[in-house]
């Protein structure tokens, strides 16, 4: 999760906007994050990452472009 957060936001923007590449790379990020710190939030975000991929994906490009991190990824 730390990789992800350290690149330039353009460069989070991008990848989050490919869509088989935001798939994965939101994946691997949550897997990371629950890695990481194993909590509710992380969990569940990537619940709705593996199950809700789309929808979910979009929310997450737009939530990194304003706060410059995942949803429910802390």
């Amino acid at each position: 999760m730390k990789w992800f957060n350290g690149l330039p936001r353009l460069v989070q923007i991008i990848l989050l906007i490919i869509p088989g590449v935001n798939w994965f790379v939101e994946i691997v990020v949550r897997v990371t994050a629950v890695m990481e710190k194993p909590n509710g939030g992380n969990i569940l975000g990537l619940i709705f990452g593996i199950f809700i991929p789309v929808i979910f994906g979009w929310v997450d490009c737009l939530w990194c472009l304003l706060f410059h991190h995942l949803l429910l990824a802390s």
